[in-house]
């Protein structure tokens, strides 16, 4: 049976979830989830929200999404102990550092990967897999036909979402609201600046808003595709967005379509309406919208009627009943629901009739009133002795006793076990630092690389650039694109041939990468997209077999300086930093291929200036300025290579730039300081 997993960022929400027929909720506590700014729960609003979704045979899944810093281990070790003794289902993560910690401190608890995780492929899921995640959340830009190719190659469970908002970004690779404005997504609170004005190539258009989302009259090819649950966003959203969400996918499912519940989900909330061009394949300017006057003014008109959808407690769970009265002995009366069964017996015997004898209409017609309560009566069973007496209050005692037990056998959880864990973290040892350079295209790779360490290359290089780096005698890596969707295939062969030519070292962006590298037999590094903000993150990848690692660049400095472990690391001295890394080319909005001659900007409500780079099918915009630390070195500790990043940059500039780092000078261009020297939010 196809899961409904509805949002619940209030209790008003996630009753209203419960109360319209969600199987299971997906709700935060007050930190690490990726949408602070809800309402959120509080511990023991947490334990209450369990319990009240176990009686009525829904699953909680909690959210411990975001990247979490050193100085946040003991606060999420607590965290993570106390929602697994309030019977929480499972967690739902991005960090693999928090993945590891919820292992060590409750085994028993089940993971589900992230969206956050940014996993595209068979081959990023079967990692998963092997790591101890019984779901995972699939990202939004992928197609009906990617979807059956993951769910075909898998044996754990495929979570998909079915309504809401839709991120331009794709998942887990967006960094746009940090860089920009200090407010990470990857830290819970996302700013949306996509939302705003963003022009190609002059002010003006909204090239960075896409429509929301709504596959609910898809979902039979959903559950064909071998989606297990089917999941709705808007933990931000109210209530009646929840419920006319649950009920529109509830009725999609048993075949009982309602317009009027789908045209008020459509005016409660949309952007200039709804979307399925990514689960379609179909991308373009029919894919974008933004939210509007009309849009605000439609919701108003609707809320009312939605809120009456959970006026009140739903009868939800069939039960099947069996009422036995014997003469001489005490009544019984049974209940069953599922694999659970209550049975209570009553303390008043039934007498002999004098005038009107119990029959078992009368029980029937007694025990199917369930009314207040989650239950709906769907058959009842009786074994009634002739004669016999038995006041109908009776009855109704059994039946509210029986039901309240069954209830609580549904709710209940084996208690979950936990073991205290502390992460010793090990100091780490610097030895000395490396140079490291990057290209995102092979016309930007100078002849003459000898004065670096390792020379990052695209797969696309050709293999006569590839022999002259090798001759070189340097170090020699080839980038894994962090966006590897239906490519996985080809990217093996491509290593391969990398390999052949002397190549010793695949930089993997994202779990995917690192699985395409081990197929193609290649050690690996662990690369941008991966997002390694912590101590236990640096352990998990060093674990996995990683040779070094890439910190996140929105760690700070001092951050930085405090992360422990034995495996080598280095950060971004210089480059400008991909604040999304986009399915759908937002230039394509204005501009087709040939027009652009990759030469295209957005431009922001500011006349700001942020390059846009298409590269194996996706489209990259960059920061309008390169980050640049090289100048300020002496203020870097305990990393182990600096990484020039080159994106833009012409063979001459990359060099110019590398007599520069190696000089130490101060910048000759207009740079930022990234978030190296404040903390992020």
């Amino acid at each position: 049976m196809t899961e409904i997993l509805a949002p619940a960022g209030s209790f008003d929400a996630l009753v209203a979830a419960v109360r319209c027929g969600a199987d299971a909720v997906y709700l935060g506590g007050k930190a690490f989830n990726a949408r602070r700014n809800a309402s959120n729960f509080s511990r023991e609003e947490l334990k209450k929200a369990v319990d009240y979704c176990h009686k009525r045979g829904v699953k909680v899944y909690v959210t411990l999404n975001t990247l979490i810093s050193d100085g946040e281990l003991e606060t999420a070790y607590k965290e993570i102990e106390s929602i697994c003794l309030a019977g929480a289902d499972a967690f739902i993560v991005q960090d693999p550092g928090v993945a590891r910690l919820v292992k060590e401190i409750c085994p028993s608890m089940a993971l589900h990967a992230s969206t956050q995780m940014s996993v595209q492929s068979k081959y990023g899921v079967r990692l998963l897999e092997e790591l101890g995640f019984s779901r995972v959340v699939v990202p939004r830009e992928l197609s009906e036909k990617e979807i059956k190719n993951i769910s075909a190659d898998s044996d754990i469970e495929i979570e998909y979402f079915v309504h809401g908002a839709l991120c331009m970004c794709v998942s887990g690779q967006c960094l746009m609201s940090s860089m920009l404005g200090g407010r990470s997504g990857n830290r819970g609170l996302c700013a949306q600046p996509c939302r705003l004005p963003f022009g190609v190539n002059s002010k003006g258009g909204h090239n960075l808003s896409l429509k929301d989302l709504s596959l609910i009259d898809r979902i039979p090819s959903l559950e064909k595709a071998g989606v297990d649950s089917l999941k709705i966003e808007g933990r931000m959203k109210r209530p009646e967005y929840v419920a006319a969400a649950v009920t529109a996918c509830k009725n999609a499912i048993n075949n009982t379509p309602d317009k009027s519940v789908t045209d008020a989900l459509g005016a409660v909330f949309s952007r200039s309406g709804f979307t399925n061009g990514y689960f379609d394949g179909r991308l373009g300017r029919d894919m974008f919208g933004i939210r509007t006057k009309e849009n605000v003014e439609s919701s108003s008109s609707v809320l009312d009627t939605l809120s009456h959808l959970y006026d009140n407690e739903n009868p939800l769970l069939p039960v099947n009943m069996t009422f036995t009265l014997k003469r001489g002995e005490y009544p019984v009366l049974s209940a069953e629901y599922d694999e659970y069964e209550a049975r209570v017996v009553s303390e008043v015997m039934a007498s002999d009739a004098v005038s009107k004898e119990v029959t078992a209409d009368d029980v029937r017609g007694r025990l199917s009133k369930c009314g207040g309560t989650q239950f709906y009566c769907k058959d009842v069973k009786c074994g009634i002795d002739a004669g016999l007496n038995l006041p109908a209050s009776v009855i109704n005692g059994l039946r509210r006793d029986v039901l309240s037990s069954l209830e609580k056998k549904i709710a209940e959880r084996p208690e979950a076990e936990t073991r205290t864990f502390r992460f010793e973290k090990k100091e780490h040892i610097s030895r000395g630092r490396k140079l490291y350079v990057r290209f995102l295209d092979e016309e930007s790779i100078p002849d003459n690389l000898t004065s670096v360490d390792r020379a990052v290359i695209p797969l696309d290089t050709s293999d006569k650039a590839i022999e002259r780096l090798v001759s070189q005698g340097i170090e020699v890596a080839s980038e894994i694109p962090v966006n590897v969707f239906s490519n996985g295939e080809k990217y093996i062969e491509e290593l391969k041939r990398h390999k052949s030519l002397g190549v010793s070292l695949a930089v993997a962006d994202n779990y995917d990468g690192i699985e395409i590298a081990k197929l193609a037999d290649m050690p690996f590094s662990a690369g941008f997209g991966t997002n390694i903000y912590n101590s236990v993150s640096l352990d998990f990848f060093e674990k996995l077999g990683a040779v070094d690692c890439l910190i996140s660049c929105e760690n700070s400095l001092s951050e930085i300086s405090h992360l422990g472990g034995d495996i080598p690391r280095g950060i971004i001295v210089y480059g400008r930093i991909p604040l999304m890394v986009t399915r759908n080319c937002p230039v394509k909005n204005k501009l087709n291929c040939r027009e652009c001659n990759r030469e295209s900007e957005l431009v922001d409500r500011m006349v700001i200036r942020f390059p846009v780079r298409c590269k194996y099918g996706c489209s990259y915009i960059l920061n309008s300025r390169p980050v640049c630390m090289y100048d300020r070195r002496n203020e870097i500790r305990n990393t182990d290579f600096d990484l020039l990043y080159f994106t833009t940059e012409s063979k001459e500039e990359c060099l110019e730039i590398i007599r520069e780092y190696r000089e130490g000078k101060h910048p000759s261009y207009e740079y930022t300081r990234g978030l190296y020297n404040r903390t992020v939010l």
